[in-house]
């Protein structure tokens, strides 16, 4: 986390704060006219089609968990 911290600070350094304010204003306008083009149920869709791709990365990560304890354990 300390690597992304110090990432972010060196972002932040080059990159003016009413540069980056405009482009998180201009990213809220985005989503904004997403939800009015899309239907709710899509964008429910693409929420639990989301959630299932991360789910489904939970898993590898708990499996190769499980392969390091057990080779550990051996």
């Amino acid at each position: 986390m300390t690597e992304q911290t110090s990432q972010k600070q060196k972002f932040e350094q080059h990159i003016p704060e009413d540069v980056r304010e405009h482009a998180r204003a201009a990213r809220e306008e985005v989503r904004e006219s997403i939800k009015g083009i899309f239907p709710p149920e899509f964008r429910e869709h693409r929420r639990k089609a989301r959630k299932e791709v991360l789910l489904a990365f939970r898993g590898l990560v708990d499996f190769a968990l499980q392969r390091i304890d057990e080779a550990a354990a051996k």
